[in-house]
């Protein structure tokens, strides 16, 4: 038996990505909403923080297109050039959102150092004004996306995107409030200090987590010397190498193996219950299911004559 290949008790459903079109097209148009008004309320005030948060506001409306065109790509079918089809396109797109927001981070961070020291004149009554504005709307952008937020890499990207959004409005509040009552002019700079300061660490997150996808490391959660562990205690394992285990995209690990039984497997019948037996191993013992498994089964002969760089673990 040279070979098994599992994916899992519904293999249309393991791992689907869902339609979530239409909620990052609602999301998409009040984000751009969004841009234009405080677009327009950044060059009347002349504030850093609406400017700031302008600029984020804009990467979310264009992060919330990739995903938008992501999300369309990764339902459409598997081929026999695309056999995942486009389903890694959302960490791609997420990937892609991230280096955005890393870079208005890093240019509020530098304005808003230079306008500690130099703090421009700022109408607290215009900029309280679209700050409301930015807020409220952020809210609604919010509530759209908060059901699917889980769904995937995608549509995770853009809700914290829009999250983070919201806290920008409210630190363009907060400073409105501090300058039309305290006339501290450096409050502008302080919020778009404070909006640098959501943006970046979650950019560099989002930047860890895809690119652990894109290396191929091992899922987050599973716990590969564990695995071997467990496989190798079942009866007729003699040894489990070229042991591998990677993402392709969100809800769907895949796993791969070689298995190493006894000579003896392959004539009374015990490799077609080896075989049964490791696939619902991964499928349901660990944290992390995995549906779409692959493992050759092979005698202790073959093994040997295998070249060793296959049997790295």
């Amino acid at each position: 038996m040279g070979a098994g290949h599992s994916h899992g008790p519904a293999p249309g459903d393991v791992g689907h990505p869902g339609d979530h079109r239409r909620t990052l097209a609602i999301a998409f148009a009040i984000t751009m909403a969004i841009v234009f008004a405080q677009a327009f309320g950044a060059w009347l005030t002349g504030s850093l923080a609406l400017l700031t948060d302008t600029a984020h506001a804009l990467t979310d409306a264009s992060g919330l297109l990739v995903a938008l065109v992501a999300g369309t790509l990764m339902l459409r079918p598997a081929s026999s050039r695309r056999t995942w089809g486009f389903r890694r396109i959302e960490v791609l797109a997420a990937l892609g959102q991230a280096t955005l927001l890393l870079g208005v981070g890093a240019y509020a961070a530098i304005e808003g150092v230079r306008r500690l020291f130099e703090p421009p004149e700022v109408p607290a009554g215009e900029l309280l004004i679209f700050g409301v504005v930015g807020l409220v709307a952020n809210l609604a952008a919010i509530a759209v996306l908060a059901s699917s937020r889980s769904a995937n890499f995608n549509m995770r990207a853009a809700f914290l995107e829009v999250l983070n959004d919201a806290l920008g409005s409210l630190g363009v509040i907060v400073a409105a409030i501090v300058i039309a009552t305290t006339g501290f002019e450096r409050a502008d700079a302080i919020a778009g200090l404070f909006i640098a300061a959501l943006i970046v660490p979650r950019a560099f997150r989002l930047m860890r987590e895809t690119s652990r996808v894109l290396m191929e490391f091992t899922p987050e959660g599973l716990d590969l010397d564990e695995v071997r562990r467990h496989l190798l205690a079942l009866d007729h394992v003699r040894d489990v190498h070229d042991l591998h285990a990677s993402t392709v995209a969100t809800g769907l690990p895949i796993l791969t193996a070689h298995v190493v039984v006894d000579d003896e497997c392959f004539t009374d019948g015990h490799a077609a219950e080896i075989l049964a037996h490791v696939k619902d191993c991964v499928a349901s013992h660990f944290p992390v299911a995995i549906h779409h498994s692959t493992f050759q089964i092979e005698t202790e002969s073959v093994s040997r004559h295998e070249p060793d760089s296959l049997k790295h673990d």
